[in-house]
């Protein structure tokens, strides 16, 4: 079986993105490591190509700053290390910069891969996701948050990121056949110094709205992010993957988070209440169809 993980990055050490660990985090399952490195101005390519595994395959790209909507870009970008991929691997690898993976998955990942290789009818495999939010001890709960997300696919030339690369599809639109598996991505989008979010918050507001971004977005999303606007949290109590020991020794920042309170939706509380008793959440999006 013979496996190639796939990402994109650019300006990783302005904005904290934690890549080289999702990187390291993958790297044990895959053959190679495809990194669409875009035309980033902070030393990110170097960071990069520092990463000591003869694995690494770096394409250097351009972002396309015509494709600054709806998050268009990260799509373009995700489908140019897709396109990188060996072309007779039997699976490809997706991680996002800010994504991490538990090295207590290995096990079970390998194991589906292969258990389902030969199986033409599954696309790809759904993971579980876990969103850090604040710091590295507090969990979001709400249904804000994604819960499931394809970071398996087959080799096919059919199959594109979409949208805003969090998910995939196959020619004309189809939704992706997929079988779910009992393994986390750690997502660290939302953890980073309050200065630092916010200029990643302001950052990314291009690539959704473009030029149409107004002077009123900028004095708003300026000064150091608050993080205390958040509905729902829970603490943390497991343990990190490996990889991210010595970012989380380093953080220099504090966020306390009062667990009693939560700001709940009406449906949020019917949700919560559904999956305890019956294991299901209701009216959740789905980028995907489920095997079973």
């Amino acid at each position: 079986m013979k496996v190639s993980g796939f990402t994109f990055i650019k300006n990783a050490v302005e904005f904290g993105y934690p890549v080289v660990e999702s990187i390291l985090s993958v790297l044990p399952l895959c053959d190679e490591m495809v990194v669409a490195v875009g035309d980033s101005t902070d030393g990110t390519r170097e960071l990069i190509s520092n990463i000591p595994s003869s694995k690494i395959k770096i394409i250097d790209t351009v972002w396309d700053k015509n494709l600054r909507h709806g998050g268009a870009v990260l799509a373009d970008e995700t489908n140019k290390a897709l396109q990188g991929t060996a072309t007779d691997a039997d699976w490809c690898f997706y991680i996002q910069g800010d994504e991490v993976l538990h090295e207590k998955y290995y096990n079970t990942i390998s194991e589906a891969m292969l258990r389902w290789k030969d199986d033409a009818e599954v696309d790809g495999l759904l993971f579980k996701y876990k969103h850090f939010y604040g710091s590295y001890d507090y969990v979001a709960t709400s249904s804000r948050w994604y819960r499931n997300e394809i970071r398996i696919v087959r080799r096919n030339r059919s199959i594109y990121s979409y949208r805003d690369a969090q998910g995939f599809r196959k020619e004309d639109d189809k939704k992706l056949k997929v079988r779910a598996i009992d393994a986390y991505i750690y997502h660290y989008g939302w953890v980073r110094p309050p200065l630092t979010m916010m200029d990643k918050t302001r950052n990314f507001g291009h690539y959704w709205g473009g030029d149409n971004i107004t002077e009123e977005f900028t004095r708003a999303n300026s000064g150091a992010f608050d993080y205390s606007k958040i509905d729902a949290l829970e603490k943390f109590r497991e343990s990190h993957p490996a990889v991210m020991r010595e970012r989380i020794a380093k953080m220099n920042w504090t966020f306390d988070y009062d667990l009693s309170y939560n700001n709940l939706t009406l449906k949020d509380h019917f949700k919560n209440i559904m999956e305890k008793w019956t294991g299901i959440r209701p009216f959740d999006y789905k980028n995907y169809i489920l095997l079973r």
